[in-house]
């Protein structure tokens, strides 16, 4: 599948679906395609993960607002690998999965504990940043509250001189097991233990300085180093800032939306920039240089004589630099607009109509009301009566 479809349409339901269609549609596919009810069929395989994508998408009401806006352009190459972009993470269906495969596998299928190592959760915040810092990049900072290991207790809950105990009602196993009848007969399913919240163990006497969390929050600056070539609502990720892990596992990741300003005079379009020029009447008429304003300052551009209003021009080169590889940029595209001028001093204004005459375009009308064909003149004529 070198095309990814629209994952509402992978689902089967309506962009306007709510979480529980999502789920119904999500299980009816996970149970169809899911390897284990298909050996050897890759066929199934890859629709099954297909489906689970859609689903890690749609499902997380951030990732959803991202794809509803960008569509798969969110989590590809252009926004993510080097601008961050998404991972997408099935570990929070987990629950979901229980329940599907509890009802395909009959008491045949348990879940691993989930008492080991646990990674935390992503944290996501935004800067906003100019239109000039997009295209080129620049350096940001960022004030953020962050979780840190509780240094009196080292991250274990539990008072100086006691240890967290093991889970009676789990037995330190971190979840529950129960069984119940079904269609398919007898249906084992897996839990999360209500008391310790999978953690196997429960904190008896809590550590008075972070009241048994284990973590302690604190105000801490963040640099951000934005990439060239950035856009509007593109995250840049930063590894291991996010949410403390558990039991040993790592941190979370620190994703950080971009929100740039809008510019007074040029528009972006991918890496492509967009603008208007004015040109006097002159400068149309006769060519030559003319100044246009670029995100680089302004260039020369050479026009040609008899330049037409909402001439385009493109200024190769001097657009946005590309995410992958900053010497790289698009094109500027000017719309060149010829200028009336608007007030005219006497000389300017006889300069003009002398103009017309000799061009044979002023209307001339006669005693009787009506229009005089002007007598056509040749070259030495026209060149006389301009002196």
């Amino acid at each position: 599948m070198a095309d990814k479809r629209d994952y509402y349409e992978v689902l089967g339901v309506d962009r306007n679906a709510d979480d529980a269609a999502l789920k119904k549609a999500y299980r009816v596919l996970a149970k169809k395609y899911h390897p284990d009810t298909n050996p050897g069929d890759k066929e199934a395989e890859a629709k099954f993960k297909e489906a689970s994508e859609a689903y890690a998408v749609l499902s997380d009401p951030e990732k959803r607002r991202q794809y509803d806006q960008f569509g798969h352009a969110a989590f590809d190459g252009s926004g993510g690998a080097s601008a961050g972009g998404f991972n997408f993470d099935f570990g929070g269906m987990g629950d979901m999965f229980g329940d599907i495969f509890g009802d395909i596998f009959g008491g045949g299928r348990t879940r691993s504990a989930n008492n080991g190592p646990q990674r935390g959760s992503n944290i996501r915040t935004s800067v906003r940043i100019t239109f000039e810092e997009a295209v080129f990049g620049c350096e940001k900072e960022l004030e953020l509250t962050l979780k840190d290991e509780c240094q009196t207790c080292h991250g274990t809950g539990a008072k100086p001189g006691t240890s967290p105990v093991q889970c009676t009602k789990c037995g330190g196993k971190g979840q529950i097991v129960y069984t119940q009848q079904s269609l398919f007969g007898m249906v084992r399913n897996v839990q999360t233990c209500p008391d310790c919240n999978g953690k196997g163990t429960v904190v008896k006497e809590k550590c008075t300085d972070c009241y048994g969390t284990g973590y302690k929050s604190s105000r801490k600056k963040i640099q951000v180093t934005v990439p060239a070539g950035i856009d509007n609502g593109q995250s840049i990720r930063i590894r291991g800032k996010g949410e403390p892990g558990t039991n040993g596992g790592e941190r979370g990741d620190l994703l950080v939306e971009v929100v740039v300003s809008r510019h007074p005079i040029f528009q972006r379009q991918g890496f492509d920039l967009y603008s208007t020029s004015p040109i006097s009447f002159a400068q149309a008429a006769l060519g030559g240089d003319v100044k246009i304003k670029t995100i680089d300052g302004d260039v020369l551009f050479n026009i040609k004589p008899g330049t037409q209003t909402d001439t385009k021009i493109r200024l190769k080169g001097k657009g946005v630099p590309t995410l992958r590889n900053k010497n790289v940029r698009g094109d500027h595209f000017v719309t060149l607009v010829v200028q009336v001028p608007e007030h005219l001093t006497s000389e300017q204004k006889d300069l003009i109509r002398k103009y017309d005459e000799i061009s044979g375009n002023t209307l001339k009308v006669g005693e009787d009301g009506k229009e005089e064909k002007p007598k056509k003149k040749g070259f030495m004529d026209k060149l006389k009566d301009s002196f």
